[in-house]
């Protein structure tokens, strides 16, 4: 076990130091953390291959492991993922608002990094490159916990990542490894230290997070996401939505889980829904309707709260749009969910009752995604409502400050009445 009261100490030195960088030498950082990774591919793809022999010894499943590879195709993810960074505006010291209080003192709220943040996720190595980097750019020291399986992957490239912030004059401690659980649980207890935990997986572990630390937690919980097909859908659409939805890549939060089809449409498009999923492998299991209809296994009420991340899809045959969107707030986990209709007034109300981060209409589930989004990266998505929601990029690792310009104003002098708030909005940044 790391001493994790040592490791919270250097990344509050870093955080401290990095929030005052410019935005060139956070840049730099960026790219040399590009070049190192390059650099050291054999290494890294070794690390993997080692990981990877063990997961493959204890049979954790094939969607798992596929999240756990990390060869080219990953790593050239990653790089583009750091260099896009650098694209991005500087998510620190924006001006949110500026307002004059009274004649000549000027209040200004300016965009700051959060400090230090304890990340827990699963067992995906590129995740880590990209928490790292989004870190960086925004100001902020990270703890990071990955899944146990790719422990050898991540120490490869945590190392890359803290030698080229290093050597770009960034304080190698803004990014640091924790290794076991009883890191976790040490991390926990730091609450003077840490400003916050993100942890990425089910609602029972974000739970337990919760339960045991006094450190504010940012749950990014399980993707029990849903497509429903409405009556007044394109079938030929609907299917190539609910096929991408689920089968692009079964091992991700923002695959589809559920799919809900409307009782009018339900014989026209089941039949057709059936080869396209198996000719990708999904099996299907179905509440009696949808049995009735085409064969597959029967469904229970745990399945229409069951994150499979597998080859596998809950199906539900629904009476209306109201019953479509009751089912999605009632089971859902209020990640991402999508309505296939050509019905404006139907997406109209599904996009505004659904109670989800991402509503959308025609569309796959499978772009929620911080990249996608244009954010570089992501930390992960937030299912919450508190302070961020959805793909969490830069802007979610941020808060503000206030800052008060003045040049000797006094309360008294407003007490006294010899000053007089204006509330002056105005059009300017601060200056400090």
């Amino acid at each position: 076990m790391k001493d994790l009261h040592m490791m919270a100490q250097s990344a509050r030195a870093a955080a401290w130091e990095l929030a005052a960088l410019g935005l060139d030498m956070r840049n730099d950082a960026l790219q040399e953390m590009a070049r190192e990774l390059d650099q050291r591919r054999e290494k890294i793809f070794a690390a993997n291959a080692a990981d990877l022999a063990d997961a493959r010894a204890s049979q954790l499943a094939a969607p798992l492991l596929g999240r756990l590879k990390f060869g080219e195709e990953k790593l050239r993810q990653v790089l583009d993922g750091l260099r896009s960074l650098t694209a991005l505006p500087d998510p620190i010291g924006r001006t949110t608002l500026s307002r004059e209080l009274t004649e000549g003192l000027k209040l200004y709220r300016v965009t700051c990094p959060i400090g230090v943040i304890g990340v827990i996720f699963e067992s995906r190595p590129d995740a880590l490159v990209q928490i790292a980097s989004l870190a960086l750019k925004s100001g902020n020291a990270v703890l990071l916990k990955g899944g146990r399986e790719a422990l050898r992957t991540n120490q490869a490239l945590c190392e890359a990542l803290r030698d080229a912030a290093a050597r770009a004059g960034i304080p190698a401690d803004f990014a640091q490894l924790l290794e076991s659980r009883e890191d976790v649980a040490a991390m926990l207890r730091e609450d003077t230290l840490i400003d916050l935990i993100i942890p990425r997986g089910s609602n029972a572990f974000v739970r337990y997070i919760m339960d045991n630390s006094r450190i504010p937690v940012l749950g990014h919980a399980d993707g029990v996401c849903h497509v429903y097909v409405d009556r007044a859908a394109s079938l030929p659409m609907a299917v190539n939505v609910a096929v991408d939805s689920k089968a692009q890549n079964v091992a991700v939060c923002n695959a589809m889980e559920t799919l809900l089809v409307h009782r009018d449409v339900a014989a026209d498009f089941l039949p057709m829904l059936l080869p396209a999923m198996q000719a990708r492998g999904v099996r299907l299991r179905g509440d009696a309707a949808t049995r009735a209809v085409i064969p597959c296994e029967e469904a229970t009420e745990e399945d229409w709260r069951t994150e499979y991340l597998d080859y596998v899809l809950s199906i539900r045959v629904v009476d209306s749009l109201d019953a479509a969107i009751d089912h999605i707030n009632r089971y859902g986990s209020h990640h991402t969910d999508c309505i296939v209709t050509e019905d404006c007034e139907a997406a109209r109300a599904f996009l505004t009752r659904v109670d989800s981060a991402g509503v959308y209409h025609n569309v796959s589930t499978r772009f929620a995604d911080g990249f996608v989004y244009g954010f570089g990266a992501e930390v992960g998505i937030a299912t919450g409502k508190l302070h961020a929601r959805g793909p969490m990029g830069l802007e979610g690792l941020t808060t503000y400050k206030y800052k008060l310009l003045g040049n000797g104003q006094l309360m008294a002098e407003i007490k006294r009445g010899e000053r007089q708030y204006t509330h002056r909005l105005l059009s300017e940044d601060c200056p400090l």
